[in-house]
């Protein structure tokens, strides 16, 4: 027996249509018979373990089976259609020839309907033809190697209808991420032989010519001024046309205040392949919009905070945030007008803020004022800051001070001059399995006018993913801190010393209450570096398991200094916005159990 399954469009459609018409024909027998209603029945399958499961799904039988309402005229109606149904289901599985039996057994409480399949040989694959036309053959040979070596179907793989289409269109996927966006499948037929268990494959592809890529246009902007999206353009007039490229542009536009969604794509006729126009279809924000939550972190407590923004201030799209953030052991405001980005994609703007935090026997209330300029892209981040610190530290119990400890009580002050960078170099921003994130800052501060001590600040942060099979990932983290002065640290600005331990830090101890002790005080210290070993196990797409290793100080002296270690395990869940993390660490020195709640991303 041979049976031809053709297509001569893309894949899309199943190829099972007449069961859909056949189940509406049940659906209208269930609804519209006039017969009296009977109890419900029980279906009993016996299969081969993916068959039995696939019909257990979808076979009507099993499907209305805990109907109350069941007649016997629908009954025998599902009955009477079981084996072509079940061949047509089979089907899809790679078995042609299938048996089916059915009995319905009467003489119990709830009649009981058994289906036995036979379900005969099953299809394997037997021979593949890959045809590829169109610019790719001479302009990219590499291009339609990959689509050739990546098809997923292979020779002695059982044929499955879900299979074939899903590498169909893989194979397809390969020519218009890339260079090819107006690609096609030409054609597409799986001839089975199912006597002999084999099926042939044949797809044509046409790859269309070449795109490069032309002035962008943009359509939606009613309330901010287009220039927006034109200034934070990563692609280039002439490029060649990239998916992955136009995912990076609406990723930039999305960073900005203005823009709620942002749909990009390219005029794909082939016509017009060399500069195909970019289109951007932006959807506004309001201009002024009131946001609030609620919240807790292991570190700092249970929260709440309030942001008010204006998008459109003076008319000219600068942008106004006011946040207020009130913790149990912080709280926290801040005030920041924003101009829209410049021509090379800069933001530039000034800030206010006052943070107050009362942990480790420090009460410690700094105010900032600063002007910074920065950009981002999903691969870098860059800023320079000039920002005016000015911190008082009291110490909660009134205690003396001992004659050693680095920074003393009272209201400190410093300008510092600032830069930040990071490195972005991941397979994904969100979840990311494998490459290295990089950050590091430095700032300096002359004494003099505002600044009570000259020093040099230097601050950095690496973390690397390692992946292990399919499932499993190794995630290494470190960071350093350092303050250089000469004349000593105590009239430094304490915010911009370093303190250790916590969630996002050393594990298994209380937040900022790794540093220098003095009775029962933890002053902020001159040196910081931690590190910490994580393995995580992803039971499944959302769910996973994590044991982890954590190490770290923060000391005045590297000669003087202690390690803290930790050890525990957590789990892990996949949100739409990163990765939620809920441990349980032992702090090994403190003989300690804490439990540590944190949403982790990758920025």
């Amino acid at each position: 027996m041979n049976v031809c399954l053709r297509h001569d469009r893309p894949p899309g459609r199943s190829i099972a249509a007449g069961s859909a018409a056949r189940n509406c024909l049940v659906v209208v027998a269930l609804l519209f018979a006039q017969t009296s209603a009977q109890a419900a029945y029980r279906t009993v399958i016996e299969a081969p373990a993916p068959l039995k499961a696939l019909l257990s799904d979808f076979l009507d039988l099993a499907r209305y089976q805990e109907r109350a309402d069941m007649n016997a005229e629908q009954l025998n109606f599902m009955i009477a259609t079981a084996s072509e149904q079940v061949a047509r289901l089979a089907a899809t599985e790679g078995y042609f020839s299938t048996k089916t039996t059915v009995n319905l057994e009467k003489n119990t409480a709830t009649p009981v309907v058994h289906v036995l399949v036979e379900p005969g040989k099953r299809t394997l694959v037997d021979n593949l033809s890959l045809d590829i036309t169109g610019a790719v053959v001479a302009q990219s040979p590499a291009q339609a190697e990959d689509l050739r070596r990546g098809w997923s179907m292979r020779s002695g793989a059982p044929f499955r209808q879900a299979d074939w289409a899903t590498a169909k269109q893989e194979a397809l996927d390969v020519l218009t991420r890339r260079r090819y966006p107006a690609a096609r499948l030409v054609a597409s037929q799986a001839r089975v032989d199912a006597d002999a268990g084999a099926a042939t494959l044949t797809a044509s592809y046409d790859s269309g010519p070449a795109f490069t890529l032309g002035a962008v246009r943009v359509d939606g902007a009613r309330r901010y001024p287009q220039s927006i999206v034109h200034n934070v353009n990563p692609l280039h007039v002439g490029e060649e046309y990239s998916i992955e490229r136009l995912l990076e542009f609406q990723r930039q536009v999305l960073r900005t205040p203005y823009y709620s969604n942002v749909v990009i794509d390219i005029d794909r006729n082939p016509e017009n392949a060399t500069g195909a126009p970019v289109k951007v279809e932006v959807t506004e924000f309001p201009t002024q919009r009131i946001r609030g939550g609620a919240g807790y972190t292991t570190d700092t407590g249970v929260h709440v905070e309030g942001l008010y923004s204006n998008a459109d201030m003076f008319g000219r799209a600068y942008v106004l945030d006011a946040q207020l953030r009130l913790e149990q052991r912080r709280q926290f405001g801040t005030l920041t007008l924003s101009k829209p980005p410049n021509a090379d994609g800069f933001v530039d703007s000034t800030h206010v803020s006052t943070d107050r935090t009362t942990l480790a026997g420090v009460d410690l209330r700094s105010r900032r004022l600063g002007i910074r300029r920065a950009r981002e892209s999903d691969r870098t981040q860059t800023a320079y800051a000039v920002e005016y610190y000015s911190d008082r530290l009291t110490q909660l119990d009134g205690a003396v001070l001992p004659a050693d400890t680095v920074i003393e009580p009272g209201t400190h002050q410093a300008v510092v001059l600032g830069v930040e960078r990071t490195l972005r170099r991941v397979d994904s921003l969100v979840f990311p399995r494998a490459g290295t994130i990089l950050s590091g800052q430095a700032g300096l501060a002359f004494k003099g006018i505002l600044t009570d001590q000259t020093f040099f600040r230097a601050y950095g942060r690496a973390t690397r993913y390692v992946p292990i099979a399919k499932r499993d990932v190794v995630i290494l983290r470190a960071e350093l801190g350092t303050v250089i002065s000469k004349g000593g640290n105590s009239a430094i600005p304490a915010s911009l010393l370093f303190r250790a331990g916590g969630t996002d830090s050393v594990r298994g101890y209380g937040f900022q209450t790794i540093g220098n002790v003095r009775g029962g005080t933890v002053y902020p210290t001159r040196f910081l570096a931690t590190g910490s070993a994580e393995y995580q196990h992803w039971l499944s797409e959302q769910w996973g398991a994590a044991v982890f290793y954590d190490v770290g100080t923060a000391a005045d002296s590297w000669r003087e200094k202690s390690l803290f270690h930790a050890v525990g395990a957590g789990a892990r869940f996949r949100s739409p916005v990163g990765t939620v993390n809920a441990d349980l660490a032992y702090g090994i020195q403190a003989r300690t159990i804490r439990p540590h709640l944190s949403l982790g991303v990758a920025f």
